[in-house]
């Protein structure tokens, strides 16, 4: 598929998001695929709200981004420290660190730049561009990921 037909595709997908149910979350990381979908959702001309979840450990860069994109950055309850003072030294077994301070949810419609295009494990995960993600029996979010099969080609050409 060319990048047009995907841009075509994601802007169909994006405008298919339901806007009488409240607002619409589009996470976002100071990364390229996160310009990508601010960039596509901006062009579908829904709303939405662009939201940085900070983990206070993040680049100054970054954050100088965000602010430049015009994105609400999140403050966490706790710190990064915080956490580590109170639960110890995270690791890929104890992801204490991500759950809270990236992994929650803040409305009940998100926009996310995943890619199965980014790994094996995202490429078996992440089959349809519209999932369910719960968080815990009461925190559910229909999730909508609009680049799901563009390559990191794509990605560039867009910017460019």
């Amino acid at each position: 598929m060319t990048l047009e037909r995907k841009v075509d595709f994601a802007i169909k997908l994006l405008r298919s998001i339901p806007t009488n149910d409240g607002p619409i979350e589009l996470s976002y990381s100071g990364g390229k695929d996160s310009d990508v979908i601010l960039e596509l959702t901006r062009m579908s001309g829904i709303p939405f709200e662009a939201i940085y979840k900070n983990t206070t450990i993040d680049p100054p860069g970054t954050i100088a981004h965000c602010r430049e994109q015009g994105v609400t950055i999140l403050k966490p309850k706790l710190t990064f420290l915080q956490l580590v003072e109170k639960k110890g030294t995270p690791s890929r077994f104890a992801r204490f660190c991500c759950e809270a301070l990236k992994e929650y949810k803040v409305y009940n419609r998100a926009i996310q730049g995943i890619r199965r295009a980014e790994s094996t494990a995202r490429a078996k995960r992440y089959h349809e561009p519209e999932i369910c993600r719960v968080y815990s029996a009461k925190e559910k979010v229909r999730v909508y990921l609009p680049i799901l099969e563009w390559t990191d080609e794509d990605v560039a050409r867009f910017i460019e």
